[in-house]
């Protein structure tokens, strides 16, 4: 693991280290003063790479976090963080992104917990509508970026409640063949990782793995209680209690939705992103009924609307002039 940089220790003459943010085994991300633009706050990510690995395995590591890098760089959206540079120093890479001041969902819910209380629905439907977008804009880019390790401490209410994803640390890009290449080796949180990223870089990952981690993020958010690990439900496939289970003041629609997401299997999940929030919305027809982890999707049987008086009207007209056509065959 690197050792943490100092306080006040500058990088590239330009970022001050203010403290600590957070630490893993894949870096460790600071809090920083921009010394050239007066006033700005950034968060430095510092990436390590394996440092067992063979000299051109590092180098081929480091070509890529260049090449990743360059592409966050291009992203601009509302509810991500603005990655503003990249470059190198003593060995070591680094990303800068906008510091995004706030709490982060994982607080935010403890704290709730705590209080005997659950989050109220519509305000978590909010904010998962809010990065619905966020990763409809990132599956959408060429080529597609898929982040990963969604979960509700990677997600910062701002104090105007706009919700942002902040960290990158395990984005993807999808390749042409769509097998996926990483910046960071690694699988995500166990809670909201799907079955297919356990396989690492021999799996296949696609889109479909952040409509898994944002189901079991809304899930942990409105039951207070994480989902299963997906290997657990693998062999214990009862092991996942319905949202409501839990909390009995969520709507149907919205425990549908997030079981739907929750799927296993890829293909038995939303096909992406917009049809996840078009069922939050409850706008996808859809009634989803779990057997045991069997999660099967129909469409939802609607009636067709009454009519309106403009349609009898139109349908009376239509029925007398059928009417004078026979009339007028017969007497021809």
């Amino acid at each position: 693991m690197l050792l943490p940089l100092e306080a006040g220790e500058i990088l590239r003459q330009r970022y001050k280290v203010l403290h600590l943010i957070g630490q893993g085994g894949m870096g460790s991300i600071y809090r920083a003063a921009d010394l050239l633009l007066e006033g700005r706050l950034c968060a430095v990510k510092e990436v390590q790479g394996d440092p067992l690995a063979a000299p051109a395995a590092q180098q081929q590591q480091r070509e890529q976090f260049y090449r990743e890098a360059s592409i966050l760089a291009r992203l601009d959206h509302p509810n991500l963080p603005k990655v503003s540079d990249f470059f190198a120093n003593a060995g070591k890479d680094y990303l800068v992104m906008d510091f995004v001041p706030g709490r982060d969902l994982k607080e935010i819910m403890v704290e709730a917990r705590l209080a005997g209380r659950f989050l109220p629905e519509s305000e978590v439907l909010d904010w998962a509508l809010q990065l619905a977008d966020a990763l409809d804009y990132l599956h959408r880019q060429e080529p597609p970026i898929v982040h990963r390790d969604i979960k509700p401490s990677n997600l910062k209410l701002t104090p105007s409640g706009l919700l942002k994803l902040v960290d990158f640390g395990l984005v993807k890009l999808l390749a042409a063949d769509e097998r996926t290449v990483t910046i960071v080796q690694g699988l995500g949180t166990a809670h909201y990782t799907p079955l297919e990223q356990y396989g690492g870089d021999t799996g296949h990952t696609d889109a479909r793995a952040d409509v898994y981690a944002l189901g079991a993020t809304l899930y942990h958010l409105l039951t207070n209680e994480p989902p299963v690990e997906a290997k657990l439900r693998f062999l214990r496939p009862e092991s996942l209690k319905p949202v409501r289970a839990w909390n009995a003041s969520i709507s149907a629609s919205t425990e549908r939705a997030v079981l739907w997401a929750l799927a296993l299997h890829p293909d038995s999940r939303p096909p992406d992103i917009a049809a996840l929030r078009a069922a939050l919305q409850d706008r996808g027809g859809l009634n989803v009924r779990t057997e045991g982890e069997i999660i099967t999707v129909q469409p939802t049987i609607r009636l067709p609307a009454l009519p309106t008086a403009f349609d009898r009207y139109l349908a009376l007209t239509a029925g007398g002039l059928m009417i004078m056509a026979l009339v007028l065959t017969l007497f021809r």
